[in-house]
């Protein structure tokens, strides 16, 4: 994935880390927890934003102001940095 499309969601900081609070050491992070556990947080974060923890303020103001337009980028961006496809598979 693109890193211009990551910064599409507002929970994935500029430096590319994803704002979640499992994985951040000094808040939820425990050495238990697991690939599904971490899985599930941003299948979460997808669908249950969290408006007191926006990474990215520019992504998150427009998924806030206008889930339309928000959509509608998200789609030109995965249509713009899709893979190409291969005509032998």
């Amino acid at each position: 994935m693109d890193y211009l499309f990551c910064n599409l969601f507002y929970f994935i900081f500029n430096s590319g880390k994803v704002c979640l609070s499992i994985l951040n050491e000094h808040q939820d992070w425990k050495p238990g927890i697991t690939v599904k556990q971490i899985l599930m947080g941003i299948q979460s974060l997808l669908t249950e934003p969290n408006p007191n923890s926006a990474a990215n303020g520019e992504a998150y103001r427009l998924y806030t102001s206008s889930m339309e337009a928000y959509k509608k980028r998200v789609q030109q961006e995965a249509k713009k940095n899709a893979p190409a496809s291969n005509s032998s598979d």
